[in-house]
């Protein structure tokens, strides 16, 4: 084979070719929507909410509209299973999209879907290897152990099952829809069984087990019977205008079954739930786990796109990220203003996540705008500021959507969130900082910029100790929204690993030094054979690296580059990189990412993102930056040291 040099005419190359391809994606509008993976999991339930729907807001028994698009719902009905039955693994079960291996509560949905049709028959094959694969793998007994304590989606699986006869409703655990009449206020005190986010599950569902399976305690009985009403108000009041709760087609599924299955066909929640799903469906039969993540991957291409230090190609997409901002109350969580959600839509809630990365490319897109402009964005970005500090835990790091709801997944303090809030903040900081020749007129705001400031700080030196609890005993960090589902228990210490460097990289002092190299240890020990991290086992037994956690992990590296090894593990990384790029791999999405409740997904959008922010930090830093003896890397001779590549 011939060797190819990676010098620095490549890697820019490389690092345009990428450029572009993320700015082409956006199409002349001034977002990126982005596109989410189809979901056998989503269609499932879509298919079962249409066919409970149809079947009781039939004509001549209900006064819902809906039963007028009879024809409508028969069609995507067939559709939906046409696809389900292409989808279905060659060990007979379902994985989440089709690059997934297949799992028990994918499994148990699409079985159901397809007996809530009333044509098994005509999948008997199908079904007889589905039933064979959740009896291998444990059955209801494999749903409940999944998902442990947290009854968030082991009781939608399980009354989707239910309403479709293939177990009783006794198997399906009561939830207290009744606590949904109390304040909103006083829900993180009471340790409700489900998260934060499933307060529709836990009044849709928890009526459905409630008039399927009464409970024998009369006292019980009699509350909820007297609840019901008015749960179902509280349920109308928080149903975003789109019809979709969260964007998501598998909570507003699981509701509008649950609702229709429980007398409730023609409610006005179930007629807007499907209205949702009738606009959400794809040509090709399928639904996606949620409408999309525009807010999210906006951010994190603006973030991309700059991190060579340019940001004119973007900066038409600020009026739109600012827009995002929400300046109400959030009627779903009770958020403060202040926030940013991960889309643009009715459905999407303010988050932990979301907000940094908003403040991030805010941030970036800042220094080339006019001092009008600038004013804008130092007003969102000091309502943001103030939203993260409100949501810190005790523990010291950063939940989802909520401060103190629990202890359950999602709602829990996360490391990848918490990193990304800290460097927020002290990107932020200088911006903030009274002694900074930047410091921002806060003056309308009626903030003190020394006082927040402080606020930051103290914030921030809690969320390091957070962070320094968090580190594994081999040196690396767990992630809350990604995963690999390669790993055992479908961990990516990976891409949690080098999200935590990249926050004690620009703000580490003390022991956070000794935790990042540590961190960067384990990074380094965990390199593939091919350059790359992360990834699948591949035939040959070595590990097929993935494009996103390559991605991450270089940057990452980049940012601690302090010696020898760590320069040569991000030489090899960019050499994968780079050949990503020639060969078109990175187009190529891996399901990394983890949606509520172990749903798997993947995102069209982040290899781009996650490969673009890699190399133009690379380019920054090696073609742009200043050699060691103080000269120019501008000439023709090669600095660094050129990297041997195969191809």
């Amino acid at each position: 084979m011939l060797k190819q040099s990676l010098d620095h005419d490549r890697l820019r190359a490389a690092y345009e070719q990428v450029r572009r391809d993320l700015i082409e994606q956006r199409r002349g509008a001034d977002h990126w929507t982005g596109e989410l993976a189809s979901s056998a999991l989503s269609t499932a339930t879509a298919v079962s909410a249409l066919s409970l729907v149809r079947r009781y807001a039939a004509p001549g028994r209900s006064t819902n509209p809906a039963a007028l698009e009879q024809d409508r719902y028969e069609s995507l009905i067939a559709a939906g299973l046409k696809w389900l039955a292409k989808a279905q693994n060659e060990d007979g079960g379902w994985g989440d999209t089709e690059k997934s291996r297949s799992n028990i509560a994918t499994t148990m949905i699409v079985r159901a879907a397809f007996h809530l049709t009333a044509v098994p028959a005509k999948h008997a094959d199908l079904l007889e290897r589905a039933k064979a694969y959740c009896r291998r793998d444990g059955g209801v007994a494999a749903v409940r152990r999944r998902y442990g304590k947290d009854k968030t989606f082991a009781v939608p699986i399980l009354a989707n099952a239910a309403l479709a006869g293939m177990v009783p409703w006794n198997a399906v655990a009561p939830l207290p829809f009744e606590l949904s009449c109390l304040p909103q206020s006083t829900f993180r005190f009471l340790r409700l069984p489900v998260v934060s986010y499933a307060l529709p599950a836990l009044i849709a569902i928890g009526q459905a087990r409630y008039v399927h399976r009464p409970p024998l305690n009369p006292l019980i009985r009699w509350l909820r019977a007297a609840s019901v009403a008015r749960s179902l108000a509280v349920l109308e009041s928080i149903q975003p205008s789109s019809g979709g709760f969260l964007e998501a087609t598998p909570l507003t599924s699981f509701v509008v079954m649950s609702l229709a299955g429980s007398g409730h066909a023609d409610h006005a929640v179930v007629r807007r739930g499907v209205d949702f799903l009738l606009r959400s469906v794809r040509p090709d039969g399928s639904w996606p786990i949620d409408t999309n993540l525009a807010t999210w991957v906006t951010s994190l291409s603006l973030g991309a796109l700059t991190s060579d230090g340019r940001g004119e190609a973007s900066a038409e997409c600020l009026d739109w990220l600012l827009d995002c901002q929400y300046l109400t109350v959030h009627p779903f969580t009770g958020a403060a203003p202040g926030g940013w959600g991960w889309s643009d839509l009715s459905g999407a809630v303010p988050d932990g996540d979301d907000t940094p990365a908003a403040l991030l490319a805010l941030d970036a897109l800042r220094a080339s705008q006019d001092n009008a402009t600038r004013r804008r964005i130092d007003h969102a970005a000091v309502a943001g500021i103030e939203w993260l500090l409100g949501l810190q835990n005790r523990d010291g790091g950063w939940p989802t959507f909520c401060r103190g709801w629990g202890k359950l997944p999602f709602d829990r303090s996360g490391t990848d969130l918490t990193a990304h809030v800290l460097r927020a903040f002290e990107t932020w900081r200088s911006r903030l900082s009274p002694s900074s020749d930047k410091t921002i007129a806060l003056r309308e705001t009626g903030a003190s910029a020394l006082r927040l400031v402080g606020r930051m700080d103290r914030a921030a030196a809690r969320g390091f100790a957070f962070l320094s609890k968090q580190q594994r005993e081999d040196g690396s960090w767990l992630p809350l929204w990604f995963g690999n589902q390669s790993n055992p228990d479908d961990e990516n210490p990976v891409y949690g690993t080098a999200r935590v460097l990249l926050a004690f990289g620009e703000a580490a002092s003390g022991q956070e030094k000794t935790a990042a190299a540590r961190g960067v240890a384990w990074l380094l020990s965990h390199q593939n054979e091919d350059g790359g991290f992360g990834g699948e086992p591949a035939a040959s037994g070595a590990w097929r690296s993935s494009v996103e956690e390559t991605g991450v992990a270089v940057e990452a590296l980049l940012a601690h580059e302090t010696g020898p090894e760590v320069r040569a593990a991000v030489d090899r990384g960019l050499r994968w990189l780079v050949e990503s790029v020639q060969s078109g791999r990175y187009r190529e999405p891996s399901p990394i990412g983890f949606y509520f409740a172990k749903l798997w997904y993947y995102e069209r959008l982040y290899p781009l993102i996650f490969c673009a922010s890699a190399l133009g930090r690379a380019v920054a830093e090696r073609c742009d930056g200043p050699r060691p003896d103080g000269s120019s890397a501008s000439s023709t001779e090669s600095y660094p040291p050129r990297v041997e590549i195969k191809g």
